[in-house]
């Protein structure tokens, strides 16, 4: 491969080597990409907002410091896209919503900083659902964001418009959030792999009102589980992990009881559980292992109560020009009393010391990331899973409760669908172990998947 000729092949490890080989300098690089964002992207809608202008700046700087021998960081020049419910100076923020259409926030929110004053070049925001409350990717200001493996469908969501673009071959990585799976079921639905961290990992200040309690952190969305460690040693300031993991001891959980599961993804997940057995680790099979209801039940009142907080911010804006999905939240997150939150966070501390008490058995946990293929780009959810009707959150089982529990978790490509749609499987460790689960990641995801990149990228 040219870098010359195809610099958009390149994820974040290649490009800061292709810097300090002189073979590529941020500057042409980022000429590249925004030419291919504007021929490609009106097909996908993956960027809400460019800072054309400003990664020009920023890509000279970095150029400029590669030249010199010294570059700030290991990202330093590297084009990253921003997700729209993170504040970025100078470029609207506006949450997918119209209650925030025209706010211009002056000041980069925190992780947002990091980035910056490590080099990278910001080039936009990126496309989410309202309030990044949904699990698929469109809104009434910027329309509906489309997957590069077949734009008929949907990338998820909410980080939807991050993992198209970086899919596309737009940018190599993307920052998202992750409040309930939303890194890593687009990173499942689009081939990437997509790192959700621990809470409190990645500090946060200075952006939206929280709408989940504490479950929603800074992530990321890369090609490589290398390119997630780099963005990670930036974002939280921790050294990057070892490259050899001890072998694990792996909890696989096929299925969340009689839900309904995609037959692909179940043989996708099982096949990775055979595979991982025979890398050495020790694989066993277990049922999901708390009170779903229970769990489901926490979701509801913090979910809820969150977007009714967020209505009192906006002066009732959110009331009078929100979707009809978030109105009705807010309207039944205001009937909630105190009492009613008092009894979810006390539900949710102990369903926090009973999965702690799981890592005393297990190293890791191993079960789907999504419960579906992705399907259609207009429509909010899949009807049906598996020829059984599913509700709004039928798709999405298998990961709030990594969040409502605080733990980190590392979606990875496994085996395609017979039609070549990507499937993921995600593993989950300890709070705190991140850099276990990272390096444990990156010696496992070559054994189940080959990187490959949708038709839309290559042609």
């Amino acid at each position: 491969m040219s870098v010359a000729a195809e610099p958009w092949r390149l994820g974040v490890a290649d490009l800061a080597a292709a810097f300090g080989a002189g073979d590529l300098d941020p500057e042409t690089l980022l000429d590249a990409l925004l030419d291919r964002i504007a021929r490609r992207d009106p097909a996908l809608n993956t960027l809400v907002a460019i800072d054309a202008q400003g990664a020009r700046a920023a890509a000279r700087d970095s150029a400029a410091r590669w030249r010199a021998g010294a570059p700030r960081s290991a990202i330093d020049g590297v084009p990253l896209t921003v997700k729209d419910n993170l504040l970025m100076a100078g470029l609207p923020a506006t949450w997918g919503s119209r209650a925030y259409a025209g706010f211009l926030p002056a000041e980069d929110e925190a992780p947002v900083a990091r980035l910056r004053a490590a080099g990278a070049v910001l080039l936009g925001k990126t496309n989410v659902p309202e309030l990044t409350l949904e699990g698929y990717t469109s809104n009434l200001l910027f329309g509906t964001t489309r997957n590069p493996w077949d734009p008929a469908l949907t990338p998820g969501g909410s980080s939807g418009g991050a993992a198209a673009g970086v899919a596309a071959g737009f940018v190599p990585a993307a920052i998202g959030t992750d409040g309930g799976g939303s890194i890593r079921r687009p990173a499942a639905h689009t081939g990437l792999v997509g790192f959700k961290p621990s809470i409190g990992r990645i500090p946060r200040a200075g952006g939206f009102p929280e709408t989940l309690h504490d479950f929603e952190v800074i992530g990321t969305l890369t090609r490589s589980v290398g390119d997630a460690a780099l963005l990670d040693a930036v974002l939280s300031g921790e050294a990057a992990p070892a490259p050899a993991p001890r072998p694990m001891r792996i909890l696989h959980v096929p299925r969340f009881g009689d839900a309904p599961l995609d037959p692909e993804v179940a043989a996708a997940c099982e096949a990775a559980a055979g595979a991982l057995a025979a890398a050495g680790h020790t694989v066993d099979t277990g049922p999901v292992f708390f009170d779903r209801a229970a769990v489901d039940e926490i979701w509801r009142v913090v979910g809820r109560a969150g977007v009714a907080r967020v209505a009192r911010l906006t002066g009732g804006r959110l009331l009078a020009e929100g979707g009809p999905t978030i109105r009705a939240m807010a309207e039944e997150g205001a009937r909630l009393s105190g009492a009613d939150y008092a009894d979810a966070m006390s539900a949710l501390a102990a369903f926090r010391r009973a999965v702690a008490q799981l890592f005393d058995r297990h190293d890791l946990v191993f079960m789907p990331s999504a419960a579906a293929l992705p399907w259609r780009a207009e429509e909010a959810y899949p009807a049906t899973i598996d020829g059984q009707i599913v509700g709004p959150r039928g798709h999405a089982i298998y990961t709030g409760w990594v969040n409502a529990a605080g733990l980190p978790a590392m979606a990875l490509p496994l085996a395609p669908s017979r039609a070549g749609l990507p499937i993921g499987g995600q593993f989950v460790a300890a709070a705190g172990r991140d850099a276990d689960l990272l390096a444990f990641a990156a010696s496992v995801a070559p054994r189940l998947a080959t990187p490959s990149w949708p038709a839309f990228a290559e042609a």
